[in-house]
Protein backbone atom coordinates (compact mmCIF):
# COMPACT_ATOMS: atom_id res chain seq x y z
CA UNK A 1 0.00 0.00 0.00
CA UNK A 2 1.46 3.33 -1.13
CA UNK A 3 1.70 6.20 1.37
CA UNK A 4 -0.51 9.10 0.29
CA UNK A 5 0.30 12.71 1.09
CA UNK A 6 -2.02 15.58 0.18
CA UNK A 7 -1.13 19.26 -0.18
CA UNK A 8 -4.26 21.40 0.24
CA UNK A 9 -4.44 25.08 -0.67
CA UNK A 10 -7.66 26.83 0.31
CA UNK A 11 -8.55 30.36 -0.70
CA UNK A 12 -10.33 32.06 2.20
CA UNK A 13 -11.92 35.53 2.31
CA UNK A 14 -9.49 37.17 4.74
CA UNK A 15 -6.34 35.82 6.35
CA UNK A 16 -6.60 38.35 9.19
CA UNK A 17 -9.97 36.89 10.30
CA UNK A 18 -10.46 33.63 12.13
CA UNK A 19 -10.55 30.72 9.68
CA UNK A 20 -13.93 29.00 10.03
CA UNK A 21 -13.36 26.52 7.22
CA UNK A 22 -14.24 22.88 7.78
CA UNK A 23 -11.38 21.75 5.52
CA UNK A 24 -8.67 21.49 8.24
CA UNK A 25 -10.96 19.34 10.40
CA UNK A 26 -11.79 17.05 7.48
CA UNK A 27 -8.12 16.66 6.60
CA UNK A 28 -7.31 15.92 10.24
CA UNK A 29 -9.96 13.18 10.27
CA UNK A 30 -8.57 11.82 7.00
CA UNK A 31 -5.13 11.57 8.61
CA UNK A 32 -6.44 9.96 11.78
CA UNK A 33 -8.88 7.52 10.19
CA UNK A 34 -7.44 6.98 6.73
CA UNK A 35 -3.73 7.36 7.37
CA UNK A 36 -3.45 10.03 4.68
CA UNK A 37 -0.99 12.69 5.75
CA UNK A 38 -1.52 16.21 4.54
CA UNK A 39 -0.40 19.81 4.60
CA UNK A 40 -2.94 22.63 4.71
CA UNK A 41 -2.24 26.16 3.53
CA UNK A 42 -4.40 29.23 2.93
CA UNK A 43 -4.31 32.43 0.97
CA UNK A 44 -6.73 35.31 0.37
CA UNK A 45 -5.37 37.04 -2.72
CA UNK A 46 -3.81 36.41 -6.10
CA UNK A 47 -0.43 37.42 -4.67
CA UNK A 48 -0.98 35.01 -1.78
CA UNK A 49 -1.86 32.19 -4.17
CA UNK A 50 1.26 32.78 -6.21
CA UNK A 51 3.40 33.04 -3.06
CA UNK A 52 2.00 29.76 -1.69
CA UNK A 53 2.59 27.98 -4.99
CA UNK A 54 6.13 29.38 -5.27
CA UNK A 55 6.84 28.20 -1.72
CA UNK A 56 5.40 24.78 -2.55
CA UNK A 57 7.53 24.43 -5.67
CA UNK A 58 10.83 25.93 -4.55
CA UNK A 59 11.02 25.77 -0.75
CA UNK A 60 8.91 22.81 0.40
CA UNK A 61 11.32 19.91 0.79
CA UNK A 62 8.37 17.51 0.88
CA UNK A 63 7.04 18.53 -2.57
CA UNK A 64 8.30 15.34 -4.21
CA UNK A 65 6.31 13.30 -1.66
CA UNK A 66 2.90 14.84 -2.36
CA UNK A 67 0.64 12.49 -4.27
CA UNK A 68 -2.25 14.92 -4.58
CA UNK A 69 -2.61 18.68 -4.85
CA UNK A 70 -6.05 19.68 -3.56
CA UNK A 71 -7.36 23.15 -4.40
CA UNK A 72 -10.34 24.64 -2.59
CA UNK A 73 -10.98 27.78 -4.60
CA UNK A 74 -13.93 29.37 -6.36
CA UNK A 75 -14.25 29.44 -10.12
CA UNK A 76 -15.64 27.59 -13.11
CA UNK A 77 -14.55 25.83 -16.28
CA UNK A 78 -10.91 26.76 -16.94
CA UNK A 79 -10.39 29.56 -14.40
CA UNK A 80 -10.16 30.19 -10.68
CA UNK A 81 -11.52 33.34 -9.07
CA UNK A 82 -9.59 34.92 -6.22
CA UNK A 83 -10.46 38.25 -4.63
CA UNK A 84 -12.23 39.46 -7.78
CA UNK A 85 -9.47 38.37 -10.15
CA UNK A 86 -9.38 35.35 -12.42
CA UNK A 87 -6.49 32.95 -12.76
CA UNK A 88 -6.66 30.52 -15.67
CA UNK A 89 -5.82 26.85 -15.48
CA UNK A 90 -3.43 27.56 -18.35
CA UNK A 91 -1.55 29.98 -16.09
CA UNK A 92 -1.52 27.37 -13.32
CA UNK A 93 -0.25 24.79 -15.82
CA UNK A 94 2.59 27.08 -16.87
CA UNK A 95 3.57 27.71 -13.25
CA UNK A 96 3.78 23.94 -12.68
CA UNK A 97 5.38 23.27 -16.08
CA UNK A 98 6.85 19.77 -15.99
CA UNK A 99 6.82 19.64 -12.19
CA UNK A 100 3.77 17.44 -11.51
CA UNK A 101 4.96 14.12 -12.92
CA UNK A 102 3.13 11.30 -11.16
CA UNK A 103 0.90 13.69 -9.20
CA UNK A 104 -2.85 14.18 -9.21
CA UNK A 105 -4.57 17.58 -9.11
CA UNK A 106 -8.04 17.76 -7.59
CA UNK A 107 -10.45 20.69 -7.19
CA UNK A 108 -13.24 20.89 -4.61
CA UNK A 109 -16.70 21.65 -5.95
CA UNK A 110 -16.30 25.35 -5.12
CA UNK A 111 -14.71 25.53 -8.57
CA UNK A 112 -16.58 23.61 -11.24
CA UNK A 113 -14.32 21.69 -13.57
CA UNK A 114 -16.08 21.29 -16.90
CA UNK A 115 -13.31 21.41 -19.47
CA UNK A 116 -13.15 20.54 -23.13
CA UNK A 117 -10.65 17.93 -24.22
CA UNK A 118 -8.11 20.48 -25.48
CA UNK A 119 -8.01 22.43 -22.18
CA UNK A 120 -7.69 19.34 -20.01
CA UNK A 121 -5.04 17.81 -22.27
CA UNK A 122 -3.08 21.07 -22.29
CA UNK A 123 -3.04 21.12 -18.47
CA UNK A 124 -1.93 17.49 -18.27
CA UNK A 125 0.69 17.82 -21.01
CA UNK A 126 2.26 21.02 -19.68
CA UNK A 127 2.34 20.00 -16.00
CA UNK A 128 3.03 16.32 -16.47
CA UNK A 129 0.25 15.56 -13.95
CA UNK A 130 -1.15 12.07 -14.04
CA UNK A 131 -4.72 13.31 -13.64
CA UNK A 132 -6.95 16.31 -13.10
CA UNK A 133 -10.24 15.84 -11.27
CA UNK A 134 -13.09 17.76 -9.75
CA UNK A 135 -16.82 18.33 -10.20
CA UNK A 136 -19.01 19.70 -12.95
CA UNK A 137 -21.64 20.98 -10.53
CA UNK A 138 -21.35 23.46 -7.71
CA UNK A 139 -23.70 22.70 -4.83
CA UNK A 140 -24.50 24.47 -1.58
CA UNK A 141 -22.71 21.65 0.24
CA UNK A 142 -18.93 21.33 0.12
CA UNK A 143 -17.50 18.24 -1.57
CA UNK A 144 -14.87 17.70 1.13
CA UNK A 145 -16.36 14.44 2.54
CA UNK A 146 -16.32 12.89 -0.95
CA UNK A 147 -12.90 14.41 -1.68
CA UNK A 148 -11.52 12.75 1.45
CA UNK A 149 -13.01 9.40 0.39
CA UNK A 150 -11.31 9.84 -2.99
CA UNK A 151 -7.97 10.59 -1.31
CA UNK A 152 -8.30 7.62 1.04
CA UNK A 153 -8.83 5.26 -1.92
CA UNK A 154 -5.67 6.48 -3.67
CA UNK A 155 -3.40 4.17 -1.69
CA UNK A 156 -5.20 1.09 -2.99
CA UNK A 157 -4.90 1.74 -6.74
CA UNK A 158 -2.06 2.36 -9.16
CA UNK A 159 -4.39 3.21 -12.04
CA UNK A 160 -6.41 6.41 -11.56
CA UNK A 161 -9.28 4.93 -13.61
CA UNK A 162 -9.62 1.99 -11.21
CA UNK A 163 -9.34 4.40 -8.30
CA UNK A 164 -12.17 6.53 -9.72
CA UNK A 165 -14.26 3.44 -10.47
CA UNK A 166 -13.91 2.38 -6.83
CA UNK A 167 -15.07 5.83 -5.73
CA UNK A 168 -18.14 5.53 -7.95
CA UNK A 169 -18.88 2.04 -6.65
CA UNK A 170 -18.77 3.20 -3.04
CA UNK A 171 -20.35 6.66 -3.46
CA UNK A 172 -22.31 6.57 -6.71
CA UNK A 173 -25.11 8.95 -5.69
CA UNK A 174 -22.71 11.62 -4.43
CA UNK A 175 -20.47 11.31 -7.50
CA UNK A 176 -23.43 11.69 -9.87
CA UNK A 177 -25.02 14.54 -7.91
CA UNK A 178 -21.81 16.57 -7.83
CA UNK A 179 -20.73 15.49 -11.32
CA UNK A 180 -17.37 13.99 -10.38
CA UNK A 181 -15.11 14.16 -13.42
CA UNK A 182 -11.65 12.88 -14.22
CA UNK A 183 -9.22 13.87 -16.96
CA UNK A 184 -6.16 11.68 -17.48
Amino acid sequence: MEAIKVYCLEVIPDLSSANTSSIPYSLEQLALQGGVSNVYATCDSMEGLEAQLETLLYEDRQFKDYTLLYFVVEGAEDYMEIDGYTYGLGELAELFEGKLRGKHVHFANTKTLDLDTADSQYFLDVTGAQSLSGYTRSMPILSTPLDCQFFALAADYDDVREWTEALYQKHYAQCKTLGFTLYY
